[in-house]
This record gives C-alpha cells, structure tokens and sequence, in this order.
C-alpha cells in the first residue's frame, strides 16, 4: 500500500474519519458514508484501509533500542479497575529520572501510544503508558475493537485508573518526584 497524506483525500472523507474514530460516527453509519466516496474501482474497503493509521511507518524508537528498558508492569487502582497494566518505559543509564504518565486515545494501548512512551524514555524520562482495556482484557491489537471495548468502560473509573498511575509514578523508586502527564485524543481530555 503506498503511503497517503491527509491532503490525498477529499476534506469531506477526512472529516468522515475524524467523527468514526473520536466516537461520533459508529461503524455501520462510516461505512455508509464513505460509500459515497467508492467510485471509479475503489472500494469502501480499499478507502478505509487507506484511512486506518499503519503504526509501523510511525514507529520512531524500536522495542529493543538499546539506549531505554521497557518492560510492562501491573499497578494497583484501588478507586478504579483494581489493577492495572502498562508499559514502563526508561533511559538504560541514570539512577532517578523525572515521570511522565502517557494517556492514550479512545482505543487502549496501541503500538503509537507505545512508541511515545519510548521516545520520552530516549529523552530522559520515566514513561508510563497505562492500558485502560486491562479490564477488558487488553489492547486488542486493532483500533476497531479497541474503540468499541473503551466505549463499554466507566469514564469514571478510567479517570481512577490513570490518577492511581500517576500516584504509582510519584512513589516509584526511580522517580524523581515530578510527574507530568501528556495525553492524546480521549487522553487530552483526561489531562
């Protein structure tokens, strides 16, 4: 598949795919939609497979990148789903490093919000980037299901899950007690 831009779609079709993955449209009615858009031998399919992020061509800093250490770690969240998952992501040298919890969009934990998390590791900090489908099982591994698993989770109880991840911050060992928090998409609104 070649590479496409925002600026390769009809403003029309981007907007279209804002609404689906922010939650606005459900799949039925983006499918429907985009349908308008299927001319001339491209199919809803070939559109939406054009429209989906390909997270390999993202990736800025590889799982094994000798310069962090990531492992994924259990948290407790006591006000929240009771336990926790997440990425934990650090320099490979240094003794105490200033946190950063990474709050991911609407779909869970996905390679993208991964990635981040290593990119501040790479840049000095103690990055955790908690899951908030561990309920649920954990991301999926597509932001389809993803989207509709967050969907059937408490927003209150999310919150809760990610204050316990920053509190978890906070108090860990090679923290230097400044927390921060950066977040995406859902995770803009949580921070």
């Amino acid at each position: 598949m070649n590479r496409k831009q925002a600026s390769d779609f009809a403003p029309e079709v981007m907007e279209l795919y804002d609404d689906y993955a922010h939650g606005r449209l459900d799949r039925r009615e983006y499918v429907k939609r985009l349908g308008a858009f299927a001319v001339g031998g491209l199919t809803v399919e070939a559109l939406m497979s054009s429209l989906r992020p390909n997270y390999a061509w993202a990736e800025q800093v590889k799982p094994d990148d000798a310069r962090i250490k990531t492992e994924m770690i259990s948290y407790p969240s006591p006000q929240g789903a009771g336990e926790m998952k997440g990425l934990l992501a650090r320099p490979a040298q240094g003794q105490k490093f200033p946190a950063v919890l990474v709050i991911h969009e609407n779909r869970g934990l996905n390679p993208y919000i991964e990635d981040v998390a290593r990119r501040l590791a790479v840049d000095g900090f103690l990055a955790l980037a908690p899951d908030a489908l561990t309920p649920l099982g954990g991301y999926p591994g597509n932001d389809d299901e993803g989207r509709a698993m967050q969907a059937k989770r408490d927003s209150n109880e999310m919150t809760q899950d990610f204050l316990a991840g920053a509190k978890w911050l906070d108090a860990h060992d090679l923290s230097t007690g400044k927390v921060g928090a950066v977040g995406f998409c859902y995770g803009g609104g949580i921070v």
